[in-house]
């Protein structure tokens, strides 16, 4: 005599336990989500970003010409024409190269820092390995914009702590106009530097190319004797270089030499078409 099987129906006000498996299995621990937690994991550029940093952190010629070169020479040169006025500085010298050198920051970061980063990256493949990794195309340009813009705070930060017991930091003037002039010029110069990474070959290249365009930049437009010191020749040329245009529109409005704002409109054009430059190289 057979017997019928017995079918047991699911009791419908009874909710199944989606941890466990129709039969029975637990799935593995890496699979259960607590309650509340999120399904969205981390963003693209963010993982880049934070990735950077590490990287950053651990790059001496990123410490060396970014954070130490600039501190050690605004010290030297700070430090050696005294603390008056004159027909050559018209303030205290001291207070003139610590409003400049905040700009040798963004100078260093733009031409040297990003130029060799990118084109390490792109010699050795980096950049096709995130693009096949499923990366956005535009998740490595903000990236580098978001890590840029960092190293020149936390160097800006670093440089004026230095200054402050030293020589003292100059009263800011015009503060609006003063942080826009670093802002623009960040943006400027970052994107200078994405733009220099994507077209230069190699590391040894761009590293060729960035300390060329930053020396003179800093020794005529920054870091060197003012205008009044120079011959007629090259205080015409200083003027040209963007980095000089940059450290107008900042200077000027810190300490009270000028509003400052046709530096700042040159500044904010060069944001605008290094950017857009570098937006479209900088794709993966």
């Amino acid at each position: 005599m057979s017997t019928a099987p017995v079918v047991v129906q699911p009791d419908p006000a009874v909710r199944p336990d989606p941890t466990v498996h129709p039969d029975g299995a637990v799935p593995p621990a890496a699979t259960v989500r607590p309650a509340g937690v999120s399904r969205r994991p981390r963003s693209a550029a963010r993982r880049l970003v934070t990735a950077e940093l590490r990287l950053l952190a651990r790059d001496p010629l990123t410490l060396t010409f970014v954070l130490v070169f600039p501190i050690v020479t605004m010290l030297i040169i700070g430090g050696s024409f005294g603390t008056t006025a004159d027909e050559v500085f018209p303030v205290n010298p001291t207070h003139w190269y610590v409003a400049s050198y905040f700009t040798v920051v963004i100078g260093a970061t733009g031409l040297i820092m990003l130029p060799v980063h990118i084109a390490s990256y792109r010699e050795h493949g980096v950049l096709r390995r995130l693009a096949a990794s499923g990366f956005p195309r535009w998740s490595f340009a903000l990236a580098l914009l978001v890590l840029g813009l960092l190293a020149i705070a936390v160097a800006g930060a670093v440089l004026l702590a230095v200054a402050a017991p030293v020589y003292g930091l100059p009263e800011v003037q015009s503060p609006v106009r003063v942080v826009a002039g670093i802002l623009a010029g960040s943006v400027a110069f970052v994107a200078l530097g994405v733009l220099l990474g994507t077209v230069m070959p190699s590391a040894r290249a761009a590293q060729a190319i960035g300390l060329l365009l930053f020396f003179p930049s800093f020794l005529l437009g920054v870091g060197g004797p003012p205008p009044a010191a120079m011959s007629e020749a090259l205080a015409d040329v200083s003027g040209f270089l963007p980095l000089a245009i940059v450290t107008d529109a900042v200077r000027d409005p810190w300490l009270g030499l000028g509003d400052g704002t046709g530096s700042l409109l040159l500044t904010v054009g060069m944001a605008l078409v290094a950017g857009t430059l570098a937006a479209r190289r900088a794709r993966l």
